[in-house]
């Protein structure tokens, strides 16, 4: 059984970081590309970071590059986006996927994991 649940949101002050983590089950990180996924209220859901799961190969939308960073683990088989100099405008649910950009229904999604950044 796929499962993906991520984890690490929370609240968090203008400038501030956060980690999460995209822990992955049944089936293995080297046969996916993993995305982070995030939706604002009242906004579409975007993808944000894609990360190969075979040669770890990263790309970024152009408003989180440079701040945040995608990262896997195999040995864990889970997937990280370190996120700095946090903004308002990243509140948002995040989500991780066995997918990147375009999603279709074949693709397993996680729970999602709320970032609020606020002072």
């Amino acid at each position: 059984q796929v499962q993906l649940v991520e984890s690490g949101g929370g609240l968090v002050q203008p400038g501030g970081s956060l980690r999460l983590s995209c822990e992955m089950s049944g089936f293995t990180l080297d046969r996916y590309r993993i995305g982070w996924f995030r939706q604002a209220p009242g906004n579409e859901r975007e993808g944000i970071s894609c990360i190969s799961g075979s040669d770890g190969t990263t790309a970024y939308l152009h408003s989180v590059k440079g701040r945040f960073t995608i990262s896997r683990d195999k040995a864990k088989n889970t997937v990280y986006l370190q996120m700095n100099s946090l903004k308002p405008e990243d509140t948002a649910v995040y989500y991780c996927v066995t997918n990147c950009w375009v999603t279709s229904q074949h693709d397993y999604w996680g729970q999602g994991t709320q970032v609020t950044v606020s002072s």
